[in-house]
This record gives structure tokens, C-alpha cells and sequence, in this order.
């Protein structure tokens, strides 16, 4: 299956669980990986039969800048599901991740990967 890839979508948003994560805005990354058949937008060379990366983009910030998760889990389903419903896809990969989690220790990221399917 054909995809269309975007990967390090960078946001300041406050999503977690804790106090100090609802009012003080960290750093959050989404990678997207959008299942659609390219086949016709490749022949034709027309925007207008795949995926506006503009469009996907505001998408996304739009949620990840929008009201608080307490979970990256929940993050990551709103993305899939507003991307199913926006865009003809049939499958979405979602991975949100969260390099300022509030754990002790050093770390790169804590991150969610969820796959959804358009039914």
C-alpha cells in the first residue's frame, strides 16, 4: 500500500496528567504515516488526488495546540481519528512523542504508536 510519510511535526502544548503539565507547555513531536492509493495522483500529477501536506499539518497542530490530554494515548487517538474523517485514507499511523515527560531519569522520549484502519 502506497503512504505518505511526516515525521517530527513539532508543537509546545500541555497535555499529561500532573498539574505542572496542564499549565506549563512542553515540547511534543507526532511522526504520521497517511495509507492512501497514490497510484492516481502519481499518473496525473494533481494535487487535488492525494493529501494536502498543508492541510494535514494544520490538522495536527490544531489538535496538539487544542484543549488537554492527559494521556499521549488520547492524543495520538484524536489525531488518527480526525485524519480518517478529514482525508480519503485508509489507514493512519500515529506515533506522539513526549521528551519532557515527567520521569526521573535520562531518557530520549517516551512515545504512543497506534495504527488505525478506516472502516
Amino acid at each position: 500500500m502506497d503512504s505518505i510519510i511526516a515525521r517530527g511535526l513539532s508543537f509546545k502544548a500541555c497535555h499529561g496528567v500532573l498539574e505542572s503539565e496542564k499549565n506549563v507547555p512542553q515540547l511534543f513531536q507526532v511522526d504520521l504515516e497517511l495509507f492512501l492509493d497514490l497510484r492516481a495522483a502519481g499518473q496525473q500529477d494533481e494535487l487535488n488526488l492525494t493529501v494536502d501536506y498543508d492541510q494535514v499539518y494544520q490538522l495536527v497542530q490544531n489538535i496538539v495546540e487544542g484543549p488537554s490530554c492527559n494521556l499521549i494515548e488520547g492524543l495520538a487517538e484524536k489525531i488518527a481519528q480526525a485524519l480518517l474523517k478529514k482525508f480519503p485514507l485508509q489507514a493512519v499511523e500515529v506515533t506522539v512523542y513526549k521528551p519532557e515527560a515527567p520521569v526521573t531519569g535520562e531518557f530520549q522520549y517516551f512515545a504512543v504508536k497506534i495504527r488505525r484502519m478506516n472502516n
